[in-house]
């Protein structure tokens, strides 16, 4: 049945909102040239738009002589204010955007082991609550996280889960009582991938497998599109994955024995100093793995002049090594090949884009010997801020879907 006017309307003003997030500011002409709808419908849902302060004049276009047809329409960016929370179990960055996602303000606090519940969230609200306060920000929309464990897919909620702080749990009920902003939970994997696919590596991909290597392993699994969170939101606890080359097996409670064993900072920095590697951080929160990676692909990709080239012994420690891990990493690979054939398995975190495509091209030519089945290996290029990255994405289009929503007349 053909759409009544008022839904034709509130598909047209969608249409258009979106034009104007994606392309930029855009003049009346140029909206009837890239929606085909008519001159007076255009005329029409820009007045709509600016009578609801959704969208405002912004300059001429160079393209028009002065006058009407040379205005540029844009999204009113400031309308909305939102935030992205990266949660880690040393600490939480935040990153304050508008609401065409440009950055206002960015902090980030450590937060000690030893740190008890209550004063770890205060840490972590206060320091959001003070970049909104940087930001202009007088009140926050919507609000990211992107934190580890289990998010639960029927209500959103991060499950208990062992090993993370207490803290964590917690800290999502105090934001929603000290904000008066919307907050979306998503596990941290899950937000790597989804800002992977949009603005990174995986741009050109529909189906891929995010591998996560940071501080621990996870993995996210993106198939026709669709972020796949399973049954009970576990999709992706590749941790617990039982594989060959560790002791033990794991349990439902401790991943040691598992993949993490292999592949997780500690056991990555466990197999460099077997290799005679060393590296510094170069930031606090940083993963050692990553600074150790990073300085074995340094090592071997470094002038091969006399006066600038590695000692023979640090080389050949750095190719082993890497050589080492990439037969680790392609352990879970192929796992995670066999079951979904994803086509393309990404590098993700610190650790993979510490790697490059150093460490992916040797992983993909041993899952090319490993499976029968055709897969491409990349590394990422967001690396730890994917996370932070995906929850301002999800924030963003949050508000949008509300802010953008038909409105009763």
């Amino acid at each position: 049945m053909p759409a009544s006017p008022s839904t034709a309307r509130a598909i047209n003003d969608r249409v258009a909102l979106r034009l104007l997030q994606q392309e930029g500011p855009l003049t009346a002409g140029q909206l009837k040239q890239l929606t085909g709808l008519s001159r007076p419908t255009v005329a029409d849902l820009v007045e709509r738009l600016t009578a609801a302060g959704l969208i405002e004049v912004v300059g001429e276009s160079g393209e028009q002589r002065r006058g009407p047809n040379a205005r540029l329409y844009g999204i009113v960016a400031d309308r909305a204010h939102l935030a992205a929370l990266d949660v880690r179990t040393e600490g939480v960055s935040v990153v304050v955007c508008d609401l065409l996602g440009r950055e206002l303000a960015r902090a980030s606090v450590p937060i000690a082991d030893d740190t008890s519940t209550g004063p770890a969230v205060e840490q972590a609200v206060t320091l959001v609550e003070r970049a909104a306060k940087e930001a202009g920000a007088e009140r926050l929309h919507t609000v990211g996280v992107g934190a580890p464990g289990l998010i639960d897919p029927a209500t959103g909620e991060l499950r208990d889960s062992s090993g993370l702080p207490e803290w964590h749990r917690r800290l999502v009920a105090a934001l929603q009582e000290r904000l008066p902003a919307r907050v979306i939970v998503e596990n941290e994997t899950n937000l790597a991938a989804l800002a992977e696919q949009r603005d990174g590596t995986a741009r050109d991909r529909d189906t891929f497998v995010l591998l996560w290597l940071g501080h621990g392993t996870g993995a996210a699994v993106v198939l026709d599109g669709r972020l796949r969170r399973g049954a009970s939101g576990g999709t992706g606890e590749i941790g617990f994955l039982p594989v060959p080359g560790t002791s033990t097996l794991p349990s439902a409670t401790d991943c040691e024995g598992g993949f993490h064993s292999l592949a997780g900072s500690a056991a990555i920095a466990e197999l460099a100093a077997g290799h005679g590697l060393v590296a510094t951080a170069l930031s606090p929160g940083e993963p050692e793995a990553a600074a150790l990676v990073r300085q074995a692909v340094a090592t071997l990709s470094s002038s091969p002049s006399p006066s600038s080239s590695p000692s023979p012994s640090a080389s050949s420690g750095a190719d082993r090594f890497l050589s080492a891990l990439a037969d680790r990493l392609a352990i879970g690979a192929a796992s995670v090949v066999a079951v979904l054939d994803p086509g393309c398995v990404v590098l993700g975190g610190e650790v993979g884009q510490a790697g490059g495509e150093v460490l992916a091209t040797r992983v993909g030519e041993r899952l090319t010997r490993m499976s029968p089945l055709p897969v491409e290996v990349r590394a990422s290029t967001l690396g730890g801020g994917a996370v932070l990255r995906g929850a301002l994405l999800t924030a963003r289009e949050s508000a949008q879907d509300d802010l953008f929503a038909p409105r009763s007349r």
